[in-house]
């Protein structure tokens, strides 16, 4: 049954990006043709502002309590995460991760279009499980076994770029309740305390070769799956690898400031766009327009995604071009 709680988060989320994404990114569309890196810049942090109302929801709201050990986050460090699923709701848990080391406007999620629909974990866990027989593997019990192309793709494609410092490795665990989904977030199961360990590697350090590359992502699951029984079989915590908490590049007064701001901002934000909608017919306009623009984007390209990518490509290939026939 839904709670007022998780009602309250689910509506205050979907109002929020709603408007958020017709108010505040709509605007700066056409710079994406004229110039998608300062699109970019603006985009990654107006986006960043909406991801800390998750954050500030759910650890002051609903007191979440999350506590982070293992190596520091280098600021600004361009890295690739890779990090164990146990719920649906992993990639949103971590924000509040990421949050106090100022990653939130760099993070992009890399997710399977499959994985929407995956039910759960243990469904999931069986899953894994087929894989492992098929391939000779080792069936495991807290974790899934990684699906390690498009890992070695990234790395390899990021690397040759000379785009990437580091692999952040994290292992997240769930001492109390694990809410495996967004029904169980809608009755009001948020997790009581989410523990991530973070584990760095510099990028000198991994292997050069794609099989040699898969091979470490698997040695790294192996270790997630040890660390992982020694946690739930232990006292519930990390402090048995010996590495203490990691301190936030934020101090926590700063943290909870940014918090207490964005649920103000964002408490204001959607009704404030309603009454801007009700008094002003140039408003209304704009508004049906850009949903119909978003909506047709989607359907024709497939997301803006898509469309800022091309536009990065044709602006860049022309000077190149260009200097083709001067030659």
């Amino acid at each position: 049954m839904a709670s007022w709680k998780g009602i309250y988060f689910i509506l205050t989320l979907f109002w929020g990006s709603f408007f958020g994404s017709i108010f505040m990114l709509g605007p700066f569309l056409p710079l994406m043709f004229v110039n998608p890196s300062w699109y970019r810049w603006i985009n990654n942090r107006l986006v960043a502002t909406w991801l800390t109302l998750p954050v500030a929801l759910l650890e002051t709201m609903f007191g979440v309590k999350v506590i982070i050990t293992g190596d520091a986050f280098v600021p600004g460090e361009r890295s690739v995460i890779i990090m164990n699923h146990r719920t649906r709701m992993d990639w949103m848990f971590l924000w509040n991760c990421l949050m106090r080391y100022s990653y939130l406007r760099l993070e992009k999620i890399c997710l399977k279009a499959s994985l929407k629909s995956v039910p759960g974990f243990e469904n999931s866990k069986a899953r894994s499980n087929a894989f492992a027989e098929k391939n000779g593997l080792q069936k495991y019990e807290y974790v899934l076994h990684p699906r390690t192309t498009g890992f070695t793709f990234v790395v390899d494609r990021l690397r040759e770029g000379k785009n990437l410092d580091a692999i952040h490795d994290i292992t997240v665990a769930y001492p109390h309740n694990i809410p495996q989904s967004e029904k169980h977030l809608l009755r009001g199961d948020f997790p009581r305390e989410i523990h991530f360990h973070v584990h760095r590697y510099p990028i000198d350090t991994l292997p050069t070769s794609k099989e040699d590359l898969q091979l470490w992502c698997h040695k790294r699951w192996e270790e997630k799956e040890e660390r992982l029984r020694s946690f739930y079989q232990g006292e519930k915590n990390f402090y048995f690898t010996g590495q203490s908490v990691i301190p936030p590049c934020k101090s926590e007064v700063r943290v909870f400031v940014v918090k207490l701001l964005s649920i103000l901002y964002w408490t204001l934000f959607s009704p404030a766009m309603c009454l801007l909608i009700y008094l002003y017919g140039l408003v209304r306009w704009y508004f049906i327009i850009t949903i119909v623009i978003f909506v047709l984007q989607e359907r024709i390209f497939g997301g803006l995604e898509i469309i800022e990518l091309a536009c990065y490509r044709l602006l860049h290939k022309q000077p190149h071009l260009n200097s083709k026939k001067n030659e």
